[in-house]
């Protein structure tokens, strides 16, 4: 069977439905993934959490997936619906040996997949580019038959109640004050913890696009999209909301609206966190993407923490932090990670965190943020090129004065700015982003790097 081989990305597989993923193409791959744990977990019939989101091809995808591994001689756990953080939280907590997960993420509604993870000495192993993928990708294309070993299947359900008690282990919620939420999934997976933790904490919550339709009938979920977030930006400052909650389609990645109705860069949702977390655990180590660093590197190291700074996309931070152990990781995309998830993407923590510092500084958002922030950083900007290699080649020359970083595309620093110009590990686009201590001269620079890559760019 041919499978397009570019639906293996670099941390997950993702395609078009029906035409580039299908129930016999997924059915072929959840083989390959099978016969890949097999070999990397040396057990015969490993134990594999298998769940999906509100796609509308999600259904028959799964039940392919579970068809296909219950062959093979897997002995599938069937969470069904699940976001992805619940979905980590699942397979770590349980300590079951593997999990894959039928999503395509913040992808629009035609689109579906696979994430899949196992479980390692120091958290769960994402499988992407650097852990497996090309080697799911060869056993995907061979004719891989059952071994005679029978395979079984259970259910397991009160996977977020569970989730929720957890969570709030890390976090002492006793001084929580009644705060008023509105929060928007998009039709999507975040509607399921969003609501578990609610019913035990105690906020008003206002929901908007509560109900799972992979139709995304009012917008798409994606709040790095800033125009999904307009109408939730607005409901929070109609109805005097304390804070907005944005989630993307697998719920992975979540975006907080300050009661003004502005975006809550993540930069500062990862200070304030850091923060926290190292008045508890003083000295611990902390990560955070190259995009945006001057902000949480200067408050960590105010807070007496220790920071790394880690090349962007959610595997290759996970598979940082199993290398290192850290305890927190924050992503300028809003991916929030946990040593306590197995170094997996978490929100109720985060949540949690956030309701907590309001409540015991009864201060609105809006100027806990102003305490946090260090540093001034424009929203990311998207090319769409066909010379991305030449365009970071020439960059290097052109700010050749400025100290370079090899992680992730081009980074340079200056004294009181910096950029980073990287290709996207999802789509062909190649990204800026700048920051920097003064925000004329950061929108200075931004200007200066839009009209140079411009001037360079060579287009389909």
């Amino acid at each position: 069977m041919s499978i397009d081989p570019s639906i293996f990305k670099s941390y997950d597989i993702r395609g078009i439905y029906p035409t580039q993923i299908d129930e016999k193409k997924i059915a072929q791959i959840a083989k390959a993934i099978f016969v890949f744990f097999q070999k990397k977990l040396n057990k015969e019939q490993p134990t594999i959490l298998l769940a999906y989101d509100m796609r509308l091809s999600g259904p028959q995808l799964f039940s392919s997936v579970k068809n296909a591994l219950i062959e093979m001689g897997a002995n599938v756990v069937d969470a069904g619906q699940l976001s992805t953080p619940s979905f980590y939280f699942a397979v770590f907590h349980y300590k079951y040996d593997a999990g894959i997960q039928v999503t395509a993420s913040h992808n629009p509604k035609e689109w579906n997949g696979i994430k899949f993870v196992m479980s390692g000495p120091t958290g769960l192993i994402k499988i992407g580019k650097p852990t497996g993928m090309e080697d799911v990708q060869k056993l995907s294309m061979q004719d891989l038959k059952p071994t005679g070993i029978k395979g079984t299947v259970v259910q397991k359900s009160g996977i977020l109640e569970d989730e929720v008690v957890e969570a709030k282990k890390l976090v002492d919620t006793s001084s929580l004050k009644k705060l008023k939420i509105i929060a928007d999934p998009a039709n999507a997976m975040g509607a399921q913890y969003i609501e578990a933790l609610f019913k035990t904490v105690p906020s008003e919550l206002i929901r908007m696009n509560f109900e799972l339709d992979g139709n995304f009938p009012v917008h798409e979920p994606n709040p790095l999209k800033f125009e999904t977030l307009v109408d939730l930006q607005k409901r929070v400052v109609e109805e005097k909301a304390d804070l907005g909650l944005a989630t993307d389609g697998d719920a992975d990645r979540l975006f907080f609206i300050d009661e003004k109705g502005q975006i809550v860069p993540s930069t500062c949702i990862t200070a304030i966190v850091a923060r926290e977390l190292l008045k508890k655990y003083p000295g611990e180590l902390i990560y955070f993407d190259i995009r945006d660093i001057l902000g949480p590197l200067k408050l960590i190291e105010e807070f007496g923490g220790k920071s790394e700074i880690v090349r962007v996309g959610h595997a290759y931070i996970t598979e940082a932090m199993n290398k290192t152990g850290g305890i927190f990781a924050g992503e300028s995309s809003g991916h929030m990670f946990f040593r306590a998830n197995g170094n997996a993407e978490w929100n109720l923590p985060i949540i949690l965190i956030i309701l907590k510092v309001i409540s015991d500084e009864n201060k609105p958002l809006s100027e806990i943020i102003k305490e946090v922030k260090r540093s001034y950083e424009l929203p990311e900007y998207n090319f769409e090129v066909t010379n991305s290699k030449e365009i970071l080649e020439k960059l290097k020359e052109k700010y050749k004065d400025g100290k370079f970083w090899d992680i992730d595309g081009v980074s340079i620093s200056y004294d009181d700015w910096r950029f980073n110009v990287r290709t996207s590990n999802t789509e062909p686009l190649l990204r800026l982003n700048v920051e920097g201590y003064n925000g004329d001269e950061v929108e200075k620079r931004y200007e200066e790097l839009k009209s140079f890559i411009e001037s360079v760019a060579k287009h389909e």
